[in-house]
């Protein structure tokens, strides 16, 4: 038996007028008579009594509507449930690899907010670490990170934000006495892995990996004691200046892109539309 014979049953039953249940599912009277012709057939009884006043189900369309109501309905919630499954929920979690990034992408959060005024943004910072952790475990659907990203299991998608590279650095660095800094000159000390990262330089002088760092006030504590020196995005300038840090231009740098990506496995009709609300 097709799902809309079901349907058209189950509504016949409820509405006991054959017009009325056309006008209700949006098909022709005739596909009503069709539908429960087929169906007596099959069942090999009548299930409602004509006449040219009434319409009732007789004892055996009583019970056969009684079976398969609950199932039907069953049914319905099941692929409702889908739906809502594939589409995601209404709560969209966006993690973000650098604190000060939910700030910088303000206009795609508004955008997406007044595009579907029913759904809840919630932002979360990523491990410094590990970032893409908390979109392998499912504990956020999208993420604001560094680009570019070649991870078998995610999907990337588009670039939210752009901005030169500074260097941190103590505030007693002997680079506080130049205006501006350069590439090369990351061999002339320790360089902590953060926004960008190399193992030499462009003329191939090699470059002095720093320490791991679990978070990023560490890494800004380090900097400021004179652990060694770091790239970070220019929004760090504004964000995290403090008496022990200065931060200085870094000449010939590639600028930062930062953007979107999720699990290629976790992509819902959600995501989808929060991507678009950033392009």
């Amino acid at each position: 038996m097709e799902r809309r014979d079901l349907e058209i049953f189950l509504a016949l039953a409820e509405e006991l007028h054959f017009s009325r249940t056309a006008e209700r599912l949006h098909v022709s009277q005739a596909r009503v008579s069709q539908s429960v012709k087929q169906l007596e057939r099959r069942v090999g009884a009548p299930l409602f009594e004509r006449t040219s006043r009434r319409v009732a189900l007789t004892p055996i369309g009583r019970r056969l509507r009684d079976d398969l109501a609950p199932a039907y309905r069953q049914i319905v919630d099941g692929v409702a449930r889908a739906v809502e499954a594939a589409r995601g929920t209404s709560l969209l979690r966006v993690g973000f690899e650098a604190p000060a990034l939910a700030d910088l992408v303000t206009d795609v959060l508004d955008r997406f907010r007044a595009r579907h005024p029913d759904s809840e943004v919630r932002v979360r910072e990523a491990p410094f670490t590990d970032p893409f952790s908390l979109l392998r475990a499912g504990e956020v659907d999208v993420m604001v990170t560094l680009f570019p990203v070649g991870e078998p299991d995610l999907t990337a998608g588009p670039v939210v934000h752009e901005e030169p590279l500074v260097l941190a650095v103590s505030d007693t660095h002997p680079f506080t006495r130049q205006e501006a800094v350069t590439l090369e000159d990351l061999a002339r000390d320790t360089v902590f892995r953060a926004a960008y990262w190399r193992d030499t330089t462009p003329k191939g002088a090699p470059v002095k990996r720093g320490r791991d760092v679990t978070t990023f006030q560490e890494l800004l504590t380090a900097i400021a004691n004179g652990e060694g020196v770091c790239p970070l995005g220019a929004h760090a300038v504004g964000y995290f200046a403090r008496p022990k840090i200065a931060f200085l231009p870094l000449v010939g740098a590639p600028s930062l892109a930062w953007g979107l990506v999720w699990r290629t496995a976790g992509e819902t009709a959600r995501v989808r539309e929060f991507a678009a609300a950033a392009r």
